[in-house]
């Protein structure tokens, strides 16, 4: 599938598979900033997709993300298929005494997936299961 994919700095390195057989885009950071008012770290990206139609990008955490003191802020970022901007992936430090990530690190993957146009019918009953109304930890350990 081709996707567009625009420089919005000229330091942006165009995401890649790091593997053959990898799911998830390399983003890099270009750009890194922290913000006093939520206490996240920002880092900018510099690229930004024309996603088509039928799909959304998701910015997920890389698997490296354990060695830093790091979660994404927002679980998983949803790129929506008219967002034509810079891709920013948002941060929120645990424990700022510890290292991080820094500029020309490889910050987070963003997948690029179809989805179905989901059509709703209310009703008054749905049908039974095995688990039925049962929630969180319902099914075990």
């Amino acid at each position: 599938m081709l996707v567009k994919i625009k420089k919005t700095h000229p330091d942006a390195k165009i995401p890649a598979y790091a593997k053959s057989g990898d799911v998830g885009l390399d983003l890099v950071a270009i750009s890194k900033e922290f913000d006093e008012k939520s206490g996240c770290l920002i880092f900018g990206t510099g690229v930004a997709f024309e996603i088509p139609e039928g799909f959304a990008g998701l910015v997920m955490p890389r698997s490296s993300i354990f060695k830093t003191p790091l979660m994404l802020a927002n679980g998983i970022g949803l790129i929506d298929s008219g967002y034509r901007n810079e891709i920013k992936v948002i941060f929120r430090p645990i424990d700022r005494a510890r290292n991080n990530y820094e500029i020309g690190d490889r910050i987070a993957q963003i997948l690029i997936l179809p989805y179905p146009k989901i059509e709703l019918k209310e009703t008054d009953e749905l049908s039974e299961t095995e688990r039925g109304d049962g929630g969180f930890g319902s099914t075990g350990r």
